[in-house]
């Protein structure tokens, strides 16, 4: 498995304030789809890097997608 105690990080104070004022399911959005470029587009690995379950990255992504949003694919795949 994944060592996940080494995402874990302190903010930095004026990155975290550039997010004041923005919509949370942006915020969730971009921190998603940057999580999967991270990870070559390996949705499990990200969704384990997030703390969420791949049924919620599955279903986040099929609601980006369906909105227009590019999502990264997997870079393993042929």
């Amino acid at each position: 498995m994944y060592d996940i105690d080494k995402y874990f990080f302190e903010p930095d104070p004026e990155a975290t304030e550039a997010l004041v004022g923005l919509p949370v399911a942006d915020v969730e959005r971009d921190l998603i789809l940057a999580t999967l470029r991270h990870t070559d587009g390996n949705r499990t690995h990200a969704a384990n890097v997030l703390g969420i379950s791949i049924r919620t990255m599955r279903n986040k992504l099929r609601e980006y997608a369906q909105s227009g949003v590019l999502i990264p694919a997997n870079a393993t795949q042929d």
